[in-house]
């Protein structure tokens, strides 16, 4: 059974191929060196994924533009100033022969507060009062920051080919700028960018349109968006299968399916819906996968051989994304492929004190210190205490290491 996860994956629409079902799913390194650009433990954590097996791996979000970071330690590509470095990133990251794609993303309204003074917004709306205390104030943006935000993803993405990755990833989820213009509960603009559903995709599409005339014909393009983002008036399933089956008619590769925002969740497990099936949006992909013939990957929440094999093989899901089990052991895909694993084990990560708990803190941290085990070259601590890794997080950053931080 195996086979369904070792077949590779044409692309039809660029002719390349992906040679096996597993995607390493993007996470937010915070890696990046003062400059913003990728350091040798980023290098040395994506070459490590590589050797992993993953037939294609997708970066942690990267920047459009320094004048809006959403965390410390973002990666910034915008000009060729370090084009030299992300060279090498790009070389380490395919060392193996898979495909390695870029992220690009704006935060938007997500900018943590300290980093920068303001934050860009489709609609000048806050977050509610108990979020915002993480983040700067926003402005809406006038159409002519349109133009300059949609001008600086091709740019990115223009930059990335030169530099070596094989194909960009576009972020539109998890409450970021695309998926704010999305959402009828941030974006209340009365222009051509808001409104009904065509305008609010408007910002997506025409990126998507800007980064292909940039990057040309042979070069796969990726969008990673939310089936919904689970919250009252926010961006329902019905409209996210309408601007997919849009982006299928615009030539678009690859749609990553994930769900929710950083003021619910759904992405991480912590608030997610509950589910007859192992991974979290596999339910939504089934009702996707009757729409369009667009190759889907799934990420969130699988955890069984079985599981993944089945999710392959009713064609449910085109590729398995996996992400956090991939931060305690990057070699999964291969011990998969090679029949020396039929589950994944996720360590609980509970430090005992409720309000750290609840607030899913600490599992940011626990598996970030993972992720810079691996990039100075150590083994990762899948026992690795979460009281120590507190103290540990604490003991480096003070008590600004509780900033809201990505999953």
């Amino acid at each position: 059974m195996i086979h369904y996860l070792q077949e590779p994956l044409l692309l039809e629409n660029r002719g390349v191929t992906i040679r096996n079902r597993f995607m390493k799913s993007a996470m937010s390194e915070g890696m990046a060196s003062r400059l913003n650009a990728p350091t040798e433990d980023l290098i040395r954590l994506y070459e490590r994924w590589s050797e992993g097996g993953a037939g294609l791996i997708v970066s942690g979000n990267v920047m459009v533009t320094r004048d809006a970071l959403g965390e410390p330690g973002n990666v910034v590509l915008e000009d060729s100033g370090s084009m030299d470095v992300f060279r090498r990133w790009a070389k380490a990251g395919k060392k193996e022969g898979n495909e390695f794609w870029m992220q690009i993303n704006h935060p938007g309204k997500q900018v943590v507060r300290g980093l920068v003074k303001e934050g860009q917004a489709p609609s000048a709306v806050p977050f509610p009062a108990g979020f915002q205390k993480f983040f700067a104030p926003s402005r809406a943006l006038t159409k002519a920051g349109i133009e300059e935000i949609i001008y600086r993803f091709k740019r990115t993405a223009a930059l990335a080919k030169e530099a070596g990755f094989t194909g960009v990833q576009i972020h539109a989820a998890h409450g970021y700028l695309i998926s704010q213009f999305l959402s009828p509960r941030h974006n209340i603009r009365e222009d051509e960018w808001g409104g009904s559903i065509e305008n609010r995709s408007r910002f997506l599409k025409e990126i998507y349109r800007a980064v292909r005339a940039e990057v040309g014909e042979d070069y796969p393009i990726g969008v990673k968006i939310n089936s919904a983002d689970f919250m009252k008036a926010g961006f329902t399933e019905e409209e996210s299968v309408y601007v997919i089956r849009t982006l299928e008619d615009l030539g678009v590769d690859l749609i990553e399916i994930s769900g929710g925002t950083y003021e619910k969740a759904v992405m991480t497990g912590k608030q997610s819906e509950k589910s007859k099936r192992e991974a979290y949006f596999l339910e939504y992909a089934d009702t996707l996968k009757n729409q369009t013939r667009l190759p889907v990957a799934v990420t969130g929440g699988f955890r069984t051989k079985e599981g993944m094999i089945e999710a392959v093989r009713s064609g449910s899901a085109d590729m398995i994304g996996l992400a956090r089990p991939l931060a305690v052991d990057p070699d999964i895909p291969r011990k998969i492929l090679h029949g020396e694993m039929d589950d994944i084990m996720i360590p609980s990560i509970k430090t005992g004190i409720p309000p750290v708990d609840k607030a899913g803190m600490m599992e940011v941290m626990w598996y970030s210190q993972q992720l810079h085990r691996m990039g100075k070259g150590k083994a990762t601590k899948p026992r690795f205490s979460p009281k120590l890794s507190m103290l540990l997080a604490l003991w480096e950053n003070g008590t600004g290491v509780f900033q809201k931080r990505r999953a």
